[in-house]
């Protein structure tokens, strides 16, 4: 019920969400639906969860399409962008949540793994965007960028050596294009939200849980709801560009 009574008509803005079918990318289409955005759910594997939710949001009035490419292909990715871009006429908001993460020991990390985590954490999320913010260059009212690192770059955790090394370069991707699209047409800007715990994998135990919790200032976990906040904050608030903000609760900082 408070979700329906904080629901906006319709903007004429679209948002492209990559990764928009599962996890945090559901939960961010949901709010920018909510604030309404048209959407396009891109998803890979999970396409028929986003052709669902594409169908269910049509039915609630949400103008919505689901797109699909693998973001380790630079021409699929770019083709998505446009038929995005040629299906509803404009890209207002780009959120990239496409992404990988596969625990891996240090000694058995191959030159693979890191190439996948590079090609889709990395290079996918640039493609997407360098093609989103072309197309937000030739509007008038520009658009904004979103971009999704994490948090433990600054803490690295065991077992991801080759998924961490991909994120930690986001920032930086971040403030670099927010550089480089604002040349162009200075209502282009790019950001970047960094979470923190705020969708612990199910299968951690009770004593893990607690010491995840207890890591973070506020001593409780996040949800995905807490990263979709953020990311409307940084499309709405025109001021703000080439920002890396971290929604962990204070993770980041606690000693």
């Amino acid at each position: 019920m408070e979700r329906e009574e904080s629901k906006q008509l319709p903007t004429g803005r679209v948002a492209l969400v990559t990764g928009g079918a599962r996890r945090i990318g559901a939960s961010v289409v949901r709010a920018l639906a909510d604030r309404g955005y048209s959407v396009a759910i891109h998803a890979n594997r999970a396409l028929s969860e986003a052709r669902e939710m594409a169908r269910l949001l049509e039915l609630e009035g949400v103008p919505s399409l689901a797109v699909t490419a693998n973001m380790r292909e630079e021409g699929p990715v770019r083709a998505m962008v446009h038929r995005v871009a040629d299906h509803f006429g404009r890209i207002d908001a780009l959120v990239t949540c496409a992404s990988i993460w596969n625990p891996t020991a240090l000694e058995d990390v191959t030159a693979e793994d890191l190439r996948a985590h590079y090609d889709i954490n990395c290079v996918g999320t640039f493609v997407t965007a360098q093609e989103a913010g072309a197309v937000m260059v030739q509007q008038a009212s520009g658009g904004a960028i979103v971009t999704l690192g994490d948090w433990a770059i600054a803490r690295p955790y065991l077992d991801y050596s080759a998924y961490f090394p991909s994120k930690g370069a986001i920032p930086s991707m971040t403030r670099s294009l927010a550089v480089e699209f604002a040349s162009r047409n200075p209502q282009v800007r790019v950001n970047c939200v960094m979470p923190g715990p705020v969708l612990l994998p199910p299968d951690l135990s009770a004593e893990e849980r607690e010491h995840v919790i207890a890591g973070t200032l506020v001593k409780r976990e996040g949800s995905p709801e807490h990263v979709a906040h953020a990311v409307l904050f940084l499309l709405e608030n025109d001021f703000v560009t080439g920002v890396c903000l971290p929604v962990d609760g204070g993770r980041t900082i606690n000693s």
